[in-house]
């Protein structure tokens, strides 16, 4: 309907012009015989032919027009077409890009909906491993076995297993966490794992002025029953080194008291007992370890220092053996020269018997 519309509209506009020159054409001849009535004599004939040549002309000027209309509307719906057949091709073209990149953008998202799907069951284990965390942490028996996992994780990944030993008991019938055993001075030094969590929870969910007044003081007599008990049970002289290490294993824990309660610091201090967390002993672990190897060092450069001038004395008596051994070595060359004189004496003996032999044949 659409391409019809413009042609439609073409033979109207041709319906009108040729209307137009027909009304005009009437009129001209109306005004002509209007003109020419009163002179009816007027040679007729001459007017009729004008007139029929004015006709003519309008009817080639007509039939002209109509052609190079038809001429038009066959460009028109040429181009048309023309036009309609490009929009096609590249409609076409453009929906099977589309459909291309629409596929490509729904594997794309295939992709990312696996990685979110991975990625949501990767956060359901570990928000079930979270709940296993604060099920093991509520507990306080619990909570110490997991302070001397995560103790023994770290020792284990630093010092040599000759150089520590856990649950080790001591003199006094206690069994620290952990001992680690050093040349003399200082010796053994004792860590054991103390996690006073419950309190340090009361502390950072206290609402107002009064909980954390009562908070912080709870957590100040835990940590000092701790101090006090690892300095009466884990110090013992001649057996220990002269102080201990309290292991706190959380950072958050660790930092709170050395924020807020400076005077518990003051007062391991005093009871030598010195407090850590998981990084401070591991920069405190990674030191002896260090120290270990120097110590080790100097004591196989002894050992190599020693075995050096074994070494020489060693070679001063294989030169001495060498020595003797060439001495032999000439007897016997000379021994085999005397050998080699009589040998060859032998054989002009024997040389001579034979051509005797041979005469007397």
């Amino acid at each position: 309907m659409n391409i019809l519309h413009p042609i439609v509209n073409n033979n109207l506009i041709i319906l009108i012009l040729i209307c137009i020159l027909l009304v005009i054409l009437c009129l001209q001849c109306y005004n002509m015989i209007k003109i020419k009535k009163i002179d009816q004599d007027y040679d007729l004939s001459k007017n009729n032919d004008k007139s029929n040549i004015i006709f003519s002309e309008i009817v080639g000027r007509l039939s002209n027009l109509t052609e190079s209309s038809s001429i038009s509307q066959n460009e028109l719906i040429k181009t048309l077409n023309n036009r309609i057949d490009n929009l096609s091709r590249d409609l076409n073209l453009t929906m099977r890009d589309n459909n291309s990149k629409t596929s490509e953008s729904l594997g794309e998202l295939k992709k990312h909906m696996d990685k979110i799907d991975e990625a949501q069951k990767n956060i359901s284990e570990l928000s079930g491993e979270m709940i296993t965390l604060q099920d093991i942490l509520s507990n306080k028996q619990t909570r110490g076995v997991f302070g001397e996992i995560q103790l023994n994780e770290i020792i284990t990944n630093i010092l040599p297993p000759s150089y520590f030993s856990t649950q080790e008991t001591l003199s006094n019938s206690s069994r620290p966490d952990l001992v680690i055993k050093l040349p003399s001075p200082p010796g053994k030094i004792v860590v054991d794992a103390k996690f006073p969590l419950e309190s340090y929870k009361k502390l950072k969910s206290s609402q107002n002025k009064l909980e954390k007044q009562e908070a912080i003081k709870q957590f100040r007599l835990d940590l000092k029953k701790h101090i006090k008990d690892i300095s009466s049970k884990y110090i013992i002289p001649g057996e220990t080194a002269d102080s201990a290490l309290m292991f706190i294993p959380s950072e958050g824990v660790y930092a709170e008291i050395h924020s807020s309660l400076e005077e518990i610091i003051e007062d391991s201090y005093r009871c030598k007992v010195w407090i850590v967390s998981p990084t401070t002993i591991w920069a405190l672990l990674n030191t002896i370890r260090g120290l270990l190897k120097d110590v080790s060092i100097k004591k196989q450069a002894n050992v190599i220092q020693k075995e050096i001038v074994n070494l020489i004395d060693d070679l001063g008596r294989l030169g001495l053996r060498v020595q003797k051994l060439q001495k032999h070595f000439d007897l016997a060359n000379a021994d085999l020269n005397e050998v080699e004189i009589s040998t060859n004496k032998l054989i002009n003996i024997t040389s001579k018997i034979e051509k005797i032999r041979v005469d007397e044949n």
